[in-house]
């Protein structure tokens, strides 16, 4: 059950997401959550899921969304940059 997760805070990285990920400050011990590329997170997931812990990425209206591969690249990068680049 996710809910029992207390420590790293969670985040989904979801289109139904209101916050862009550059707008949250993030911890060191977050962790991110990615659905599949065809359907995304699960309706059972999206509920137990806060909705300041779901995080969108910008996207120009009317477009094909990213890869799962690019978006996962996209938030750990944006997190490290966060960080300092902390361990590079």
């Amino acid at each position: 059950c996710l809910t029992s997760l207390k420590k790293p805070r969670l985040f989904a990285i979801t289109s139904k997401g209101h916050k862009s990920v550059f707008d949250c400050d993030f911890k060191q011990d977050d962790a991110f959550l990615f659905g599949s590329e065809t359907s995304g997170l699960p309706a059972n997931i999206h509920a137990e899921i806060a909705p300041n812990h779901k995080l969108r990425l910008p996207m120009v209206a009317n477009n094909r969304s990213l890869n799962l591969a690019n978006a996962v690249s996209i938030v750990i990068y944006e997190a490290w940059r966060q960080h300092d680049f902390a361990g590079s």
